[in-house]
């Protein structure tokens, strides 16, 4: 092999090394792709340096340009990075710029996030907010104090394991009212029928606070909310709706039919009349009033409210149209985060159990 050929082969390998480094290079800083640039403020950069990468959803796609320091003392740094243009689709102008560490040490990159569907889209040259960097030295801070702090708790534990060894030594040696509890057979027994004539007590106590429920001046505070009796309200009441399709959906809103905002007492009733029809016309396997109250007052009241005006109209219906009422089903929502402010009435019906719902007809349960 001539000396010419071998200095010729080393020059060619030479060359096409450094072509593939220059491509792969060029690739990292993006000098092969279309590019737009973009800017992010931060207070400090913690370890950034210009050519570090940018990444979006964890995947390199930009890297840092340049990094200007503020014009005056209490200004921020700007960070300016080239992007590929494919990245426009879904960085958008609420994006948020942060500076991520690759490990707990290792070097930093610029990690953005995705935008909003209806933010506007960025331009060449646009600022995106920047959110601070986590600063280590102040997590390790925060870390020994945590440490100090278990530290000190260990001990009070400690010293409390101390005085709980002190306090069950006096228990077995019979001092104290706790040791006598322990030791004297008699005391217990005492102490347990005073327990059974306690809770003899609060059964009575639970069967007249039952009885008041149904006298004449508890009936009235219930009348006036439009109906007689609480303990009624969950008698029919579902605890889920059903996961399968429903046949036939009426929706009402409650402004049109309750006399009060507050209230379950029925003042159009006759709104539920093609509801009512409806089920008694046709067979079905399951139907449930689905109440929904507004987003305003305590939720606890609103919960209350949504059961009774499911009840007050099934029992119109029941009352009103023949059916087997054991089908008829009630579901007290409480507050909805969607929907009229006052509230709103579903009639969900489902199909029988041998009947399938066509594909023009089934829909999945919707939220009010």
């Amino acid at each position: 092999m001539s000396r010419a050929f071998r200095v010729g082969t080393f020059i060619v390998g030479a060359l096409l090394v450094l072509g593939i480094g220059v491509f792969l290079i060029g690739d990292k800083q993006l000098m092969f792709s279309s590019t737009y640039q973009l800017k992010a403020n931060f207070k400090n950069v913690e370890g950034l340096d210009d050519g570090g990468e940018v990444r979006i959803g964890g995947i390199h796609k930009g890297t840092v340009k340049q990094i200007l320091l503020p014009s005056r003392s209490d200004g921020e740094m700007t960070v300016v990075m080239s992007l590929e243009s494919s990245t426009r689709k879904v960085i958008k102008k609420d994006s948020v710029a942060s500076i991520q560490t690759e490990g707990l040490m290792g070097s930093k990159y610029v990690e953005i996030s995705f935008g909003s569907d209806n933010a506007p889209q960025v331009e060449n040259g646009t600022t995106i907010a920047g959110a601070p960097p986590l600063d280590i030295s102040d997590l390790i801070r925060k870390t020994d104090g945590i440490l100090d702090s278990t530290k000190t708790t260990l001990g009070s534990v400690q010293e409390s394991a101390g005085h709980i060894k002190d306090i069950s030594s006096k228990i077995d040696e019979g001092k104290g009212s706790m040791g006598a509890l322990v030791n004297d057979k008699s005391l217990y027994n005492e102490l347990n029928a005073t327990a059974e004539q306690a809770k003899g007590g609060a059964a009575a106590f639970q069967e007249n606070m039952d009885a008041l429920k149904k006298n004449f001046f508890l009936r009235g505070f219930y009348n006036r909310r439009g109906y007689e009796d609480s303990t009624k309200l969950t008698e029919h009441e579902i605890s889920d709706l059903p996961q399968n399709a429903y046949e036939r959906k009426f929706v009402f809103d409650v402004r049109n039919i309750f006399d009060k905002p507050d209230s379950a007492k029925l003042k159009n009733e006759k709104t539920f009349n093609e509801a009512g029809r409806f089920l008694e016309m046709n067979p079905f396997g399951m139907a449930v009033v689905v109440a929904y109250g507004g987003m305003k007052g305590d939720a606890a009241d609103t919960q209350v409210l949504t059961k009774a005006r499911a009840m007050v109209i099934r029992d119109y219906l029941v009352k009103n149209f023949k059916m087997d009422d054991t089908l008829l089903l009630t579901k007290g929502m409480g507050k909805a985060e969607h929907g009229p402010d006052t509230g709103s009435i579903e009639i969900l019906i489902y199909p029988p159990k041998n009947k399938a719902v066509t594909a023009s007809s089934a829909q999945s349960r919707p939220q009010p």
